[in-house]
């Protein structure tokens, strides 16, 4: 057994898309891994057999989502075609789908629409539901002839210079500038090689579900300014209507799902009022034209707990039979519920391990997850009880030695701060050892049992890890997570009692040599708390926030986001937006600390990083900051794996130099 390394992260497979065939004989599921030399990620299409026998289906490494066409033929979005990488690499939008059969042979190409296809789902074998992205200015390369093509290409190359905004937001994390780029409902017939547009130029699909010859769809219809509302839809293929079901209007209801039950609609929907738009979705039922609350919810649809140890998704809220099904995050365990048309909630199965994603057929429900010192398998739901099936992740953890996380709780300002202490492998009694206390993201997600790399990486090389859900997180309802006008104040209070007491339980960590680190939420905590207190012997603040003013005029979410979590903006309480902002305290900062950003982060956008570690270099704190080019506010949990490597090994010599802790090598060429 040896200890974790910092590279081991390129033996993990990571699950997802997992979804049982139409007559539940046969499942499937994407697995990925990351690659050093390439610095990328492989992910191959696996197949579960009626007798639970998997076998991978794919090979190329571009099958990262798919859907079932029928029992034994499935479709997944791959450019295989060196004339259409090329003519996507010379700007044009294209989606090539291609179909194999699990019964054996390569994948063919089945069809292309030239649009950048965000979601996919069939409607029939001749048509599908497809929602792409669009733009007014996207040349329409399908009607053009060579030299049209060429001349649209040139355009495309001159235009990558210039940058046009004229609405808000025009920029995503993830998606680069988005100014009048829609994501857009339309159905293709590959019969006919035509396709129809559903949705307008101007609305937002965010959502959507096929039922026969319907599709139910959530969307924000929105011109230079996104609200925060969101309406649901349906659309009548067959009538060529579209209905109402839900309007988008607001202060009203927002619709965040919407699916089709017997005789009517199930939608989610959250009118904010009570606590703010973070407020969870309540359901409702729509028969016959009459909206009515199913059940009023006090948790997520969805689960929010923590880990880096996940590439790509997977269905967490579905329908099946007339019931809702759905994950969702109780105090630091994970659950999966069910909701029956009379309002009635049933537990299926609670457990600390996490339920990543799941799905449901009359052969029974399937889920992946992770546990506190485990990776992501696959299992099957057998009387109340997971019953694993195969193995992706069992042969390389049985290699490594890895602490158990050690519930430590305190008593926080308001209620009690559930947490967690991951002791140093090899851990000795009565030596001392140094700590880094870790602050969650959000704020409202959650640390749990859920397997986490970095932390696994601080205890294997000497560290005490520190882990807690302080005031703001996710999991034990509407009113613990509700933190909007109080950042820094009850949150600030519960994360110092919380280290307080994980010293007072474990009194070999040594007081003088812990750190704080955190990222995005837990990177403002980060700033805040060196603003605030000189005890940590370093930190190493990521993607953070530092200042609300320029976070409301820069980020994609910064105008409403900020305004609702600060209940301000900077023209009707300026003083309370600043008051709330790190860079206030920034002179009175001692800690030495470490800037992890990313360029293209704009989520929490660079200028945060820049601004707060200038404060501290002009007021004499030493600083360091390292910014990541082409990475965006995921980097620690998809960003390139050499980049990923690079962070880590950014902190954890940064909490070396000042802690005395181990560091991992920085040859790059080894697992020393």
């Amino acid at each position: 057994m040896k200890k974790l390394v910092m590279k081991d992260f390129l033996n993990y497979k990571f699950l997802s898309q997992l979804k049982w065939a139409p007559g539940g004989a046969h499942a499937a599921f994407v697995s990925s891994n990351a690659r050093w030399e390439q610095n990328d990620y492989w992910s191959d299409i696996w197949v579960m057999t009626p007798e639970e026998q998997l076998h991978r289906l794919t090979t190329k490494g571009d099958a990262k989502s798919f859907i079932w066409l029928n029992d034994h033929e499935l479709m997944f979005p791959a450019i295989r075609c060196p004339q259409q990488k090329e003519r996507a690499e010379k700007g044009e939008r294209i989606t090539t789908f291609q179909k194999i059969c699990i019964r054996g042979g390569e994948a063919a190409e089945h069809f292309s629409v030239p649009y950048t296809v965000v979601g996919y789902k069939k409607i029939c074998d001749e048509r599908f539901a497809l929602v792409v992205r669009w733009h007014p200015a996207d040349p329409d390369f399908a009607s053009l002839d060579a030299a049209g093509k060429q001349a649209a290409y040139k355009h495309l190359k001159e235009e990558k210079d210039y940058e046009v905004m004229d609405e808000i937001p025009f920029w995503a994390n993830g998606g680069g500038f988005t100014n009048k780029r829609r994501s857009r409902l339309y159905v293709y017939n590959i019969a006919t090689n035509e396709g129809q547009f559903i949705t307008d130029e101007l609305t937002n699909v965010s959502g959507f579900e096929v039922c026969g010859e319907q599709i139910a769809y959530t969307a924000n219809h929105f011109e230079n300014k996104q609200e925060i509302m969101s309406g649901a839809y349906v659309h009548d293929l067959t009538t060529g209507k579209t209905e109402t079901l839900m309007p988008a209007v607001v202060g009203e209801l927002k619709a965040s799902y919407v699916d089709f039950i017997t005789g009517g609609y199930v939608i989610k929907a959250s009118d904010g009022k009570a606590h703010g738009n973070g407020q969870y979705g309540d359901f409702y039922t729509m028969k016959n034209g009459k909206l009515e609350m199913l059940v009023k919810m006090d948790e997520a649809a969805g689960n929010h707990t923590n880990s880096d140890a996940r590439y790509g998704s997977g269905t967490q809220l579905m329908v099946y039979e007339d019931a809702i099904y759905y994950t969702a995050v109780d105090h630091v365990e994970n659950a999966l519920r069910k909701v029956t048309l009379d309002g009635k909630v049933e537990t299926l199965v609670q457990q600390l391990d996490t339920l990543d994603a799941f799905d449901i057929c009359e052969s029974g429900i399937i889920f992946y997850g992770l546990g506190a010192v485990t990776l992501h398998e696959l299992f099957k739901l057998e009387n109340g009880k997971p019953r694993q099936i195969g193995s992706f992740n069992g042969e390389f953890l049985s290699t490594v030695t890895l602490e158990k996380p050690i519930r430590c709780d305190a008593q926080g300002e308001a209620a009690t701060v559930e947490g967690y202490v991951i002791p140093p492998v090899g851990y000795v009694k009565g030596k001392k050892y140094p700590a880094v206390l870790n602050i969650h993201g959000g704020p409202k997600t959650a640390f749990g049992d859920s397997y986490f790399h970095e932390n696994h990486l601080y205890s294997a090389l000497g560290y005490f890890v520190l882990i807690c859900n302080p005031w703001g997180s996710d999991g034990r309802g509407d009113e613990f997570a509700d933190l909007r006008g109080r950042y820094g104040t009850i949150d600030y209070n519960d994360l110092m009692t919380f280290t307080d007491t994980c010293i007072e339980q474990f009194p070999d960590i040594d007081d003088k040599k812990v750190c704080v680190t955190g990222g995005s939420y837990g990177g403002y905590m980060t700033n805040w708390i060196i603003g605030h207190t000189d005890r940590f012997c370093c930190a190493a603040s990521q993607r953070s926030i530092a200042n609300w003013v320029s976070k409301f005029g820069t980020t994609d979410i910064g105008y409403f986001f900020n305004a609702d979590q600060q209940q301000s903006t900077p023209w009707d309480n300026h003083d309370k937006i600043w008051w709330h902002s790190p860079m206030k305290y920034a002179d009175k900062c001692v800690t030495p600390t470490l800037f992890i950003h990313s360029e293209e982060d704009y989520r929490c956008w660079v200028v945060e990083g820049i601004q707060m570690f200038t404060a501290l270099k002009f007021h004499g704190c030493e600083a360091r900051m390292c910014m990541f080019r082409g990475e965006n506010h995921e980097l620690s949990r998809s960003g390139k794996p050499k980049h990923r490597a690079r962070r880590m090994q950014e902190m954890t010599d940064w909490f070396a130099k000042y802690a005395g802790g181990e560091t991992v090598c920085d040859c790059g060429c080894c697992d020393c």
